[in-house]
Protein backbone atom coordinates (compact mmCIF):
# COMPACT_ATOMS: atom_id res chain seq x y z
CA UNK A 1 0.00 0.00 0.00
CA UNK A 2 1.19 3.39 -0.95
CA UNK A 3 2.11 5.96 2.08
CA UNK A 4 0.60 9.69 2.28
CA UNK A 5 4.79 10.13 2.25
CA UNK A 6 5.59 8.18 -0.37
CA UNK A 7 2.65 9.60 -2.49
CA UNK A 8 3.70 13.23 -1.41
CA UNK A 9 7.44 12.01 -2.88
CA UNK A 10 6.10 10.96 -6.21
CA UNK A 11 4.10 14.07 -7.03
CA UNK A 12 6.57 16.41 -5.87
CA UNK A 13 9.73 14.38 -8.07
CA UNK A 14 7.55 13.83 -10.89
CA UNK A 15 7.07 10.48 -11.03
CA UNK A 16 4.26 7.47 -11.46
CA UNK A 17 2.26 6.66 -8.19
CA UNK A 18 -0.83 5.10 -7.24
CA UNK A 19 -2.65 9.28 -7.37
CA UNK A 20 -1.14 12.46 -6.41
CA UNK A 21 -2.03 13.79 -3.29
CA UNK A 22 -5.05 14.92 -1.51
CA UNK A 23 -4.74 18.61 -0.16
CA UNK A 24 -7.23 21.10 0.83
CA UNK A 25 -6.81 24.78 3.17
CA UNK A 26 -10.09 24.84 4.74
CA UNK A 27 -13.44 27.17 4.95
CA UNK A 28 -14.59 30.45 6.17
CA UNK A 29 -16.27 30.24 9.34
CA UNK A 30 -19.96 31.26 7.24
CA UNK A 31 -19.49 28.69 4.84
CA UNK A 32 -19.12 25.83 7.72
CA UNK A 33 -22.25 28.14 9.23
CA UNK A 34 -23.79 27.44 6.46
CA UNK A 35 -23.25 23.83 5.38
CA UNK A 36 -24.59 23.25 9.11
CA UNK A 37 -27.98 24.06 8.01
CA UNK A 38 -27.53 22.47 4.44
CA UNK A 39 -26.56 18.96 5.78
CA UNK A 40 -25.93 18.83 9.34
CA UNK A 41 -25.75 15.10 8.91
CA UNK A 42 -23.21 14.72 6.06
CA UNK A 43 -20.83 17.41 7.96
CA UNK A 44 -21.18 15.99 11.96
CA UNK A 45 -17.78 13.74 11.43
CA UNK A 46 -15.60 16.25 10.23
CA UNK A 47 -12.58 17.72 12.01
CA UNK A 48 -12.35 21.59 9.75
CA UNK A 49 -8.20 20.80 10.13
CA UNK A 50 -7.75 20.30 6.40
CA UNK A 51 -4.22 21.36 6.83
CA UNK A 52 -3.58 17.93 8.83
CA UNK A 53 -5.87 15.97 6.42
CA UNK A 54 -9.78 15.08 6.80
CA UNK A 55 -10.32 11.42 6.34
CA UNK A 56 -14.25 11.59 5.93
CA UNK A 57 -13.10 14.05 2.50
CA UNK A 58 -10.08 11.35 1.83
CA UNK A 59 -7.31 14.30 2.21
CA UNK A 60 -4.36 12.88 2.94
CA UNK A 61 -2.00 13.34 6.28
CA UNK A 62 -0.02 16.28 6.96
CA UNK A 63 1.65 16.58 10.65
CA UNK A 64 3.28 19.92 11.52
CA UNK A 65 5.91 20.67 14.31
CA UNK A 66 3.93 23.75 16.22
CA UNK A 67 7.43 26.19 16.63
CA UNK A 68 5.97 29.27 17.51
CA UNK A 69 7.76 32.77 15.11
CA UNK A 70 5.71 35.06 16.78
CA UNK A 71 5.79 37.74 19.42
CA UNK A 72 6.65 36.32 22.99
CA UNK A 73 5.64 38.30 24.97
CA UNK A 74 2.30 39.08 22.61
CA UNK A 75 1.29 42.73 22.75
CA UNK A 76 -1.99 43.28 25.34
CA UNK A 77 -4.53 42.74 23.26
CA UNK A 78 -6.76 45.97 24.07
CA UNK A 79 -10.88 47.14 22.93
CA UNK A 80 -10.16 50.57 22.73
CA UNK A 81 -13.81 51.69 21.09
CA UNK A 82 -16.47 49.96 20.52
CA UNK A 83 -20.12 50.66 19.10
CA UNK A 84 -22.96 49.05 17.66
CA UNK A 85 -20.96 48.67 13.84
CA UNK A 86 -17.63 48.41 14.66
CA UNK A 87 -14.66 48.05 16.90
CA UNK A 88 -11.27 49.06 17.38
CA UNK A 89 -8.90 46.86 19.24
CA UNK A 90 -5.15 46.86 19.68
CA UNK A 91 -4.29 43.17 18.80
CA UNK A 92 -1.20 40.47 20.09
CA UNK A 93 0.12 42.11 17.13
CA UNK A 94 0.80 45.73 18.37
CA UNK A 95 -1.67 46.35 15.32
CA UNK A 96 -4.59 48.46 15.75
CA UNK A 97 -7.80 47.97 13.63
CA UNK A 98 -11.27 48.94 12.66
CA UNK A 99 -13.72 45.83 12.21
CA UNK A 100 -17.39 45.86 10.82
CA UNK A 101 -19.58 43.32 13.14
CA UNK A 102 -22.08 42.57 10.03
CA UNK A 103 -21.54 39.23 9.28
CA UNK A 104 -19.01 38.27 11.83
CA UNK A 105 -18.98 34.59 12.99
CA UNK A 106 -16.74 33.14 15.70
CA UNK A 107 -14.39 36.21 15.41
CA UNK A 108 -13.98 35.93 11.68
CA UNK A 109 -15.39 38.88 9.55
CA UNK A 110 -17.52 38.99 6.19
CA UNK A 111 -14.44 41.69 5.09
CA UNK A 112 -10.78 42.85 6.25
CA UNK A 113 -10.50 45.13 9.13
CA UNK A 114 -9.30 48.40 8.63
CA UNK A 115 -5.94 48.62 9.97
CA UNK A 116 -4.63 52.14 11.90
CA UNK A 117 -1.37 52.27 13.33
CA UNK A 118 1.77 49.47 13.82
CA UNK A 119 4.33 49.17 16.12
CA UNK A 120 6.70 50.71 14.02
CA UNK A 121 6.96 54.18 12.43
CA UNK A 122 9.97 55.12 12.60
CA UNK A 123 13.58 53.54 12.91
CA UNK A 124 13.45 54.02 16.83
CA UNK A 125 10.67 51.85 16.92
CA UNK A 126 12.31 48.55 15.75
CA UNK A 127 14.05 47.63 18.92
CA UNK A 128 11.23 47.45 21.08
CA UNK A 129 9.52 44.47 18.43
CA UNK A 130 12.92 43.00 17.72
CA UNK A 131 12.80 42.42 21.87
CA UNK A 132 9.72 40.15 21.52
CA UNK A 133 11.35 37.81 18.84
CA UNK A 134 13.64 36.59 20.67
CA UNK A 135 15.07 33.34 18.94
CA UNK A 136 16.07 31.33 22.21
CA UNK A 137 13.27 31.86 24.07
CA UNK A 138 12.24 28.39 25.37
CA UNK A 139 8.41 28.98 24.76
CA UNK A 140 9.09 28.51 21.18
CA UNK A 141 9.58 24.76 20.62
CA UNK A 142 6.83 22.15 22.20
CA UNK A 143 7.60 20.91 25.49
CA UNK A 144 7.56 17.40 24.13
CA UNK A 145 9.81 17.63 21.33
CA UNK A 146 11.44 14.45 21.97
CA UNK A 147 8.54 12.69 22.45
CA UNK A 148 7.20 13.87 18.97
CA UNK A 149 10.38 12.84 17.91
CA UNK A 150 10.12 9.67 18.54
CA UNK A 151 6.95 9.42 17.37
CA UNK A 152 8.28 10.36 13.58
CA UNK A 153 11.33 7.62 13.56
CA UNK A 154 8.62 6.03 11.59
CA UNK A 155 5.80 8.27 10.23
CA UNK A 156 4.35 7.54 6.70
CA UNK A 157 2.67 11.41 6.44
CA UNK A 158 5.07 14.45 5.35
CA UNK A 159 6.33 16.11 7.89
CA UNK A 160 6.49 20.33 7.76
CA UNK A 161 8.12 22.81 10.04
CA UNK A 162 5.40 25.38 11.19
CA UNK A 163 1.81 25.37 10.76
CA UNK A 164 0.47 27.54 8.54
CA UNK A 165 1.23 31.09 9.04
CA UNK A 166 3.83 30.56 11.81
CA UNK A 167 6.96 31.87 9.61
CA UNK A 168 5.73 34.16 8.22
CA UNK A 169 7.88 36.06 5.68
CA UNK A 170 10.19 38.89 5.20
CA UNK A 171 7.80 41.14 3.30
CA UNK A 172 4.98 39.96 5.74
CA UNK A 173 6.23 40.59 8.96
CA UNK A 174 7.77 43.53 7.48
CA UNK A 175 4.10 45.04 6.89
CA UNK A 176 2.94 43.67 10.05
CA UNK A 177 5.71 46.16 11.70
CA UNK A 178 4.78 48.77 9.41
CA UNK A 179 1.74 48.78 7.44
CA UNK A 180 1.61 48.40 3.33
CA UNK A 181 1.96 51.99 2.90
CA UNK A 182 4.77 52.80 5.48
CA UNK A 183 6.69 50.16 4.40
CA UNK A 184 6.37 50.96 0.82
CA UNK A 185 8.06 54.48 1.43
CA UNK A 186 10.96 52.92 4.08
CA UNK A 187 12.42 50.90 1.44
CA UNK A 188 13.33 54.53 0.13
CA UNK A 189 12.75 56.64 3.32
CA UNK A 190 14.62 54.54 5.44
CA UNK A 191 16.98 51.44 3.69
CA UNK A 192 19.40 51.40 6.88
CA UNK A 193 16.42 50.14 8.83
CA UNK A 194 15.01 47.86 6.52
CA UNK A 195 18.32 46.05 5.62
CA UNK A 196 18.54 45.87 9.57
CA UNK A 197 15.39 44.16 9.42
CA UNK A 198 15.38 42.04 6.85
CA UNK A 199 18.77 40.59 8.01
CA UNK A 200 17.48 40.04 12.02
CA UNK A 201 14.67 38.03 10.29
CA UNK A 202 16.61 36.04 8.42
CA UNK A 203 18.46 35.27 10.93
CA UNK A 204 15.62 34.98 13.62
CA UNK A 205 14.12 31.97 11.41
CA UNK A 206 17.09 30.56 11.12
CA UNK A 207 17.50 30.52 15.03
CA UNK A 208 14.45 29.71 15.75
CA UNK A 209 14.53 26.69 13.62
CA UNK A 210 17.92 25.45 14.27
CA UNK A 211 16.71 22.80 17.85
CA UNK A 212 14.22 21.39 15.80
CA UNK A 213 16.00 21.05 12.59
CA UNK A 214 19.69 19.73 14.27
CA UNK A 215 17.10 16.99 15.62
CA UNK A 216 14.61 15.96 12.89
CA UNK A 217 14.49 16.21 8.89
CA UNK A 218 11.48 17.91 7.42
CA UNK A 219 9.72 17.41 3.97
CA UNK A 220 9.69 21.15 3.48
CA UNK A 221 9.04 24.37 5.00
CA UNK A 222 6.41 27.34 4.14
CA UNK A 223 7.20 30.61 4.11
CA UNK A 224 4.20 33.05 4.23
CA UNK A 225 4.68 35.87 2.34
CA UNK A 226 1.80 37.14 0.51
CA UNK A 227 4.25 39.55 -1.27
CA UNK A 228 1.64 40.19 -4.21
CA UNK A 229 -1.81 42.12 -5.39
CA UNK A 230 -4.10 41.53 -8.30
CA UNK A 231 -1.86 43.37 -10.30
CA UNK A 232 1.37 42.28 -9.32
CA UNK A 233 3.91 42.44 -6.47
CA UNK A 234 4.13 44.88 -3.83
CA UNK A 235 7.46 45.37 -4.32
CA UNK A 236 9.42 45.76 -7.46
CA UNK A 237 12.76 42.82 -8.49
CA UNK A 238 15.40 45.38 -7.89
CA UNK A 239 13.53 46.13 -4.04
CA UNK A 240 13.47 42.54 -3.58
CA UNK A 241 16.67 41.79 -4.83
CA UNK A 242 18.64 44.63 -3.08
CA UNK A 243 17.08 44.05 0.19
CA UNK A 244 15.57 40.42 0.37
CA UNK A 245 17.23 37.88 -1.88
CA UNK A 246 20.45 37.73 -0.10
CA UNK A 247 18.55 36.80 3.26
CA UNK A 248 16.34 34.17 1.17
CA UNK A 249 18.98 32.68 -0.19
CA UNK A 250 20.95 32.19 3.05
CA UNK A 251 17.93 30.83 4.86
CA UNK A 252 17.01 28.64 1.85
CA UNK A 253 20.79 27.66 2.33
CA UNK A 254 19.83 26.70 6.02
CA UNK A 255 16.94 24.42 5.29
CA UNK A 256 18.52 22.59 2.61
CA UNK A 257 21.68 21.79 4.39
CA UNK A 258 19.47 20.64 7.25
CA UNK A 259 18.09 17.80 4.78
CA UNK A 260 14.48 19.75 4.09
CA UNK A 261 13.54 18.46 0.79
CA UNK A 262 11.25 21.42 -0.12
CA UNK A 263 11.16 25.50 0.38
CA UNK A 264 7.91 26.45 -0.29
CA UNK A 265 6.86 30.55 -0.69
CA UNK A 266 2.89 31.53 -0.03
CA UNK A 267 1.43 34.34 -2.17
CA UNK A 268 -1.84 35.67 -3.12
CA UNK A 269 -2.10 37.57 -6.27
CA UNK A 270 0.39 37.83 -9.01
CA UNK A 271 3.71 37.08 -7.73
CA UNK A 272 5.05 36.45 -11.11
CA UNK A 273 8.00 39.06 -11.73
CA UNK A 274 9.77 37.61 -8.19
CA UNK A 275 9.15 34.17 -9.18
CA UNK A 276 12.76 34.18 -10.99
CA UNK A 277 14.22 35.74 -8.40
CA UNK A 278 12.54 32.85 -5.32
CA UNK A 279 14.43 29.99 -7.90
CA UNK A 280 17.47 31.84 -8.02
CA UNK A 281 17.25 31.86 -4.07
CA UNK A 282 16.33 28.17 -3.86
CA UNK A 283 12.44 28.08 -3.56
CA UNK A 284 10.87 25.06 -5.39
CA UNK A 285 7.15 25.79 -4.85
CA UNK A 286 4.45 28.56 -4.81
CA UNK A 287 0.55 28.63 -4.21
CA UNK A 288 -2.14 29.04 -3.90
CA UNK A 289 -1.97 30.44 -7.06
CA UNK A 290 -4.85 32.60 -7.09
CA UNK A 291 -6.88 32.64 -10.32
CA UNK A 292 -8.78 36.31 -9.70
CA UNK A 293 -5.13 37.71 -10.41
CA UNK A 294 -5.24 36.22 -13.55
CA UNK A 295 -2.92 33.15 -12.87
CA UNK A 296 -2.97 29.58 -13.63
CA UNK A 297 -0.62 26.70 -13.08
CA UNK A 298 -0.24 25.95 -16.44
CA UNK A 299 0.81 29.40 -17.20
CA UNK A 300 3.40 29.22 -14.53
CA UNK A 301 4.51 25.73 -15.83
CA UNK A 302 4.97 26.38 -19.19
CA UNK A 303 7.52 29.63 -17.78
CA UNK A 304 8.98 28.43 -15.39
CA UNK A 305 9.45 24.58 -16.41
CA UNK A 306 9.51 21.40 -13.51
CA UNK A 307 12.06 23.85 -11.92
CA UNK A 308 9.12 25.40 -9.77
CA UNK A 309 6.03 23.08 -7.91
CA UNK A 310 2.62 24.21 -7.74
CA UNK A 311 0.06 23.76 -5.41
CA UNK A 312 -3.45 25.40 -5.73
CA UNK A 313 -4.63 27.12 -8.91
CA UNK A 314 -8.34 25.62 -8.34
CA UNK A 315 -10.73 28.81 -8.82
CA UNK A 316 -13.00 29.14 -6.07
CA UNK A 317 -15.39 31.06 -8.37
CA UNK A 318 -16.12 28.70 -10.09
CA UNK A 319 -17.53 26.03 -7.19
CA UNK A 320 -20.82 28.14 -7.12
CA UNK A 321 -21.58 27.70 -10.93
CA UNK A 322 -22.35 24.09 -10.28
CA UNK A 323 -21.41 20.66 -11.65
CA UNK A 324 -20.50 20.88 -15.47
CA UNK A 325 -18.69 24.40 -14.44
CA UNK A 326 -16.69 22.19 -11.96
CA UNK A 327 -16.02 19.25 -14.28
CA UNK A 328 -14.89 21.53 -17.14
CA UNK A 329 -12.75 23.90 -15.10
CA UNK A 330 -10.82 20.33 -13.38
CA UNK A 331 -10.40 19.19 -17.11
CA UNK A 332 -7.94 21.75 -17.82
CA UNK A 333 -5.55 19.97 -15.14
CA UNK A 334 -5.26 17.08 -16.55
CA UNK A 335 -1.83 17.21 -18.23
CA UNK A 336 -0.02 19.21 -15.35
CA UNK A 337 -1.68 15.67 -12.93
CA UNK A 338 0.19 13.20 -15.37
CA UNK A 339 3.51 14.87 -15.26
CA UNK A 340 3.56 15.84 -11.47
CA UNK A 341 4.96 18.58 -9.28
CA UNK A 342 1.40 20.05 -9.12
CA UNK A 343 -1.23 18.83 -6.19
CA UNK A 344 -4.82 21.19 -7.17
CA UNK A 345 -6.43 22.63 -4.21
CA UNK A 346 -8.68 25.56 -3.79
CA UNK A 347 -7.09 29.02 -4.35
CA UNK A 348 -8.13 30.27 -1.06
CA UNK A 349 -10.74 28.80 1.78
CA UNK A 350 -14.07 28.07 0.48
CA UNK A 351 -15.87 30.85 0.23
CA UNK A 352 -20.09 31.31 1.76
CA UNK A 353 -21.13 31.32 -1.50
CA UNK A 354 -20.02 27.84 -2.16
CA UNK A 355 -23.10 25.11 -1.33
CA UNK A 356 -21.99 21.78 0.13
CA UNK A 357 -23.57 19.76 -2.90
CA UNK A 358 -21.09 21.71 -4.66
CA UNK A 359 -18.15 21.33 -2.95
CA UNK A 360 -18.47 17.69 -2.23
CA UNK A 361 -19.58 17.25 -6.08
CA UNK A 362 -16.12 19.42 -7.03
CA UNK A 363 -14.00 16.97 -4.12
CA UNK A 364 -15.35 13.31 -5.64
CA UNK A 365 -14.28 15.08 -8.79
CA UNK A 366 -11.15 15.63 -7.64
CA UNK A 367 -10.60 12.22 -6.38
CA UNK A 368 -10.86 10.89 -9.66
CA UNK A 369 -8.33 13.43 -11.12
CA UNK A 370 -6.04 12.76 -8.88
CA UNK A 371 -6.28 9.31 -9.24
CA UNK A 372 -5.94 9.54 -13.12
CA UNK A 373 -9.47 8.45 -13.68
CA UNK A 374 -9.45 11.27 -16.53
CA UNK A 375 -12.79 9.63 -18.19
CA UNK A 376 -15.09 10.68 -15.42
CA UNK A 377 -14.39 14.23 -16.61
CA UNK A 378 -15.48 13.69 -19.86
Amino acid sequence: MVTDLERFYACMDYQPCDRRPNHELGVWAQTRARWLEEVPDAIAGLTWDWFSGEPALGMDRREFIPVNYGFIPPYASELLEDTDDFEIRRNAKGIVTKALKAGALGGARMCMDQYLAFPVETPEDFPAVRNRLVASAPERLPGNLSNLIEGWENRDWPLILGRNCAANGFYWRAREFMGTEALSFAWYDYPDLMHEMMEFYADFIIETSRPVLERVQVDYFCLNEDFAMKGGPLLGPDTYRAFIFPHMKRLVEFFRDHGTRHVVVDSDGDPRPLIPLLLEAGVDTIWPIERASDVSPQELRETFGTDLRLWGGVDKRVLPHGPQAIKEHLREFIPLIEQGGFIPTIDHTVPPDVSWDNFRHYMDLKQDLLEGNFSALD
